[in-house]
């Protein structure tokens, strides 16, 4: 005789289960945050528009720099569309920097081609993401865009 739990009809007791049930859900640790960051940088190397529209929900909301407003999935994925018609060759390095409740932060730097010109590009920005069921629901962006053979000095940036 065993001391073993008895088993419930139908249940195998050597079946694999799910450590947590499968659902969308935002980061809770700066471990969690940090993946999910990376995660959504690798999406624009290449461009992969498809992935980086599904994770944001039906209803976003996206400030990005001084681009009007605009809110859904259909805006978002014509966004995304021109800038990788604009940014050839894009490399982009996103950080994590803070996660508090449903809302996280990032910088990035970003080097690509002008499409138009091809010129060598460079960017640096700062972003906050409100997050709602594992996706970004609200994406504000404020960064600065220049050639990559040209540097400002304060005084010039001042004027």
């Amino acid at each position: 005789m065993t001391d073993a739990p008895a088993m419930v009809p139908g249940e195998d007791r050597m079946s694999a289960r799910p450590l947590r049930k499968a659902e969308n859900r935002n980061p809770h640790t700066v471990e969690e945050a940090r993946a999910f960051v990376k995660y959504v940088a690798s999406l624009f190397t290449p461009w992969n528009i498809d992935a980086l529209v599904d994770g944001f929900t039906e209803d976003c909301v996206v400030r990005f720099g001084t681009v009007p407003e605009f809110r859904g999935r259909e805006a978002l994925r014509a966004f995304f569309t021109a800038r990788s018609a604009k940014q050839k060759d894009y490399r982009l390095d996103k950080q994590f920097r803070t996660l508090m409740d449903d809302t996280m932060t990032n910088v990035w730097e970003g080097h690509w081609e002008d499409a138009e010109s091809g010129a060598a590009m460079r960017g640096y920005g700062v972003e906050v993401w409100v997050m709602r069921e594992g996706r970004i629901a609200v994406w504000e962006a404020a960064f600065n865009s220049a050639r990559a053979d040209q540097s400002s000095g304060l005084a010039e940036l001042l004027r």
